[in-house]
């Protein structure tokens, strides 16, 4: 596949980059903020897609490839289902890797990153694995990255640490952590990261740039991620609102994913100060006015609040056995940035006692030095990696 060496440095660096989301979309947010930074850098970017499509991601300007879209069959991503709610079988996953295959053949990269994989989304073997022995066996052969976010969900089956390093060693070429290692270092959430040393690069966070403030205004903004589990968050919200006898403007964005009958039942009960919407683009400019934030503790969503003025209370996504937003919950707790609220103990009243702490008079929330350039790092890093495996070719 591609040109021969010789004709390498005629044409700009190719990127094929796969990111699969299957309940939230963090993970697409992340992915289209690195490829808008790879292609401001002058690269050519696929972006393959294999969750449901979401307005405004990717940009515009990024070549995108739908896959058939799958989702989680449930909160524990016990498995995986078709939009029409049916699990998908041998003849769907076949028709998957077929396509996913031929944009790789299409793309003819000159590097591939995929999002996750080894650390987690497992349930995608299916495609990933020929994906990576098509990679192995081109000539030229692209590097090949694993993208990951900063903290990893621990996982809880025997073997898989040490699954996860051997394909790091057998398959790729880096593994881009994005994160700032002052804050949290892999090895808090993977053990062996020692055994694949050589190969971590720290990007810092994908945060987004400083936004403008938005042209409306809110007091109290409350995010529930994707939406597909962000009843409860939105729930306790509303009751949080009554408790506080909140004269305040709030507004509610559910998500996406929300089941329709929960964004109907939560509209009928909302007071005349608080506002529902499904989705909002411009999340991280609402922030800049806001007096606090309510929300998970998704890794999208604490990098906008990284970058905005407000307080924030976090009610991290626990359900499944999942640890990610928990540990990322506990550590801003502890360096006075949030306040945390459990999903065990997530009610209207422990709520409102959150907000209350977080927004005391006279309470100062500290500003954290970390690095939030994590996209446009990843696009020098790539760009520089790239460089030098034609340099060594040519």
């Amino acid at each position: 596949m591609g040109e021969t060496s010789g004709h390498l440095g005629a044409r700009p660096k190719r990127v094929f980059f796969y990111v699969q989301h299957l309940l939230g979309i963090g993970h697409l947010v992340r992915a289209s903020r690195i490829a808008n930074a790879l292609n401001e850098a002058g690269m050519d970017v696929t972006l393959v897609t294999g969750g449901n499509k979401i307005d405004g991601f990717p940009a515009a300007n990024v070549r995108h490839v739908q896959l058939p879209p799958v989702f989680a069959a449930s909160s524990g991503f016990s498995g995986l289902a078709d939009e029409q709610g049916h699990k998908i079988d041998d003849a769907f996953k076949a028709m998957r890797k077929a396509r996913l295959l031929e944009a790789f053949e299409k793309a003819a990269p000159d590097a591939v990153l995929i999002e996750a994989f080894p650390f987690g989304r497992r349930q995608m073997h299916f495609e990933l694995l020929p994906l990576m022995e098509a990679i192995e066996a081109s000539n030229p052969r692209p590097l090949l990255f694993s993208s990951v976010r900063d903290i990893l969900q621990e996982n809880r089956k025997a073997g898989r640490d040490e699954e996860t390093v051997t394909l790091a060693k057998r398959y790729f070429d880096g593994v881009l952590v994005h994160g700032d290692e002052s804050f949290v270092r892999l090895e808090e959430t993977f053990p062996l990261a020692r055994e694949i040393a050589e190969r971590v690069h720290y990007t810092g966070l994908v945060a987004p740039d400083e936004p403008a403030p938005a042209t409306d205004h809110f007091d109290v903004v409350v995010s529930a991620g994707g939406g597909a589990v962000g009843a409860s968050v939105l729930q306790a919200s509303l009751e949080a609102c009554k408790i506080l006898a909140d004269r305040r403007s709030w507004l509610l964005i559910a998500g996406p994913n929300m089941p329709a009958e929960d964004f109907e039942r939560l509209n009928a009960d909302a007071p005349e100060t608080v506002t529902i919407v499904r989705f909002r683009r411009d999340f991280s400019n609402l922030l800049m006015n806001a007096q606090v934030s309510i929300s998970q503790a998704g890794y999208n969503t604490v990098g906008d609040l990284l970058r905005a003025r407000c307080a924030c209370v976090l009610l991290p996504f626990s359900s499944g056995g999942e640890t990610e937003q928990t540990v990322r919950a506990e550590k801003l707790q502890a360096l006075g940035f949030a306040e945390m609220v459990t999903e065990d103990e997530l009610t209207g009243e422990s709520l409102a006692l959150a907000i209350r702490r977080a927004t005391e008079p006279g309470k100062a929330r500290p500003a954290l030095a970390l690095s939030l350039d994590g996209a446009r790092q990843t696009a020098a890093l790539i760009d520089r990696l790239v460089a030098e495996k034609r340099s060594t070719a040519g």
